[in-house]
């Protein structure tokens, strides 16, 4: 029998322990940013007090769930990501973390976020946490991402619950008002993604992701991000003159909205094929997102200074 040494065996690669870093980084952080700030402006907007204490676990919970989904959604999509050139320095797919540790991970946030928001506020908000994170792991993640080019149309409403959640936490139930709130993002969200994917186009299609681009050309994208601004315009604005705000978060929504409205009409203009020829399309991306922050702001102030 022939021995064989123990330098000449090779070792089998172990994967190295996840680093505090690359699972701060699975969460999403700049997602979860956005995430937390509108479920904390429902929170506060809502009519009746909540504990400072609850009121901060109501939206820590919130952000663990928004951290949970991102980190099943880096899981599932770790072979896609390893195509595209703004995604493959993740922990997954640059090789600093298995796929285990990412759905272990995603899966015990997940159960913690909801049991958690459970003890600390009530059924209602806990239910609509657990299905924010199940709308995105199932139905836009593993269902529509790779299958439709409507998969940011339906699956927006993922990131649209937590004003709906935050409200949820403080009164126990979801109004009229919440419902809007939850619109104005769901409405928010085409246009937003629209506008990146059109100047990182080709990243999709490298991955074999059926963006509206991709699926549809340039053209189309360009005309359903004006198309889908329209909506959003009138549901942000709504609830002024329905009487759920004041002067402060009305005079703001309109000014917002003009601004929105008059960069998607530059989008729809534009003709540009080339990634940096793309001014409108970039200009809208970045604005939509300081668009967001400033009037769910808008929205707090009024709820602050009016009530």
């Amino acid at each position: 029998m022939t021995v064989i040494p123990l330098t000449q065996v090779e070792a089998v690669p172990q994967p190295l322990p996840a680093s505090s870093r690359d699972l701060f980084a699975l969460t999403k952080p700049r997602v979860m940013s956005l995430v937390v700030f509108t479920g904390l402006c429902g929170l506060i907007a809502a009519p009746v007090s909540i504990h400072p204490v609850l009121g901060f676990t109501a939206v820590l919970c919130i952000a663990l769930a928004a951290g949970a989904a991102g980190a099943l959604n880096q899981w599932y999509e770790a072979d896609i990501d390893a195509l595209m050139k703004r995604t493959a320095n993740r922990p997954l797919p640059a090789g600093r973390m298995s796929r285990q540790t990412a759905l272990h991970f995603g899966v015990g946030l997940s159960v913690f976020s909801v049991v958690l928001m459970q003890l600390a506020t009530n059924t209602v908000a806990a239910f609509w946490l657990a299905i924010s994170i199940l709308f995105y792991v199932f139905v836009y993640t593993i269902w529509l991402k790779r299958r439709t080019a409507q998969n940011i149309v339906i699956g927006g409403a993922a990131g649209a619950f937590p004003p709906l959640i935050g409200w949820a936490a403080a009164t126990g139930d979801v109004t009229i008002f919440p419902a809007l709130m939850f619109a104005i993002i769901f409405l928010w969200t085409p246009p937003h993604f629209w506008a990146l994917s059109l100047f990182v186009r080709t990243d999709y299609a490298k991955a074999g992701v059926p963006m509206l681009p991709v699926v549809a050309g340039n053209a189309v994208t360009r005309r359903q991000i004006l198309l889908y601004t329209l909506p959003m315009v009138v549901a942000a604005i709504a609830p002024w003159p329905m009487a759920l705000t004041g002067w402060i978060y009305g005079t703001v929504a309109i000014a917002l909205n003009a601004i929105f409205l008059w960069f998607a009409i530059a989008v729809s203009m534009n003709t540009a094929s080339e990634p940096a020829a793309m001014i409108p399309e970039k200009k809208l991306f970045k604005f939509s997102i300081l668009y967001l922050f400033i009037l769910f702001g808008a929205l707090v102030a009024d709820r602050l200074v009016l009530a």
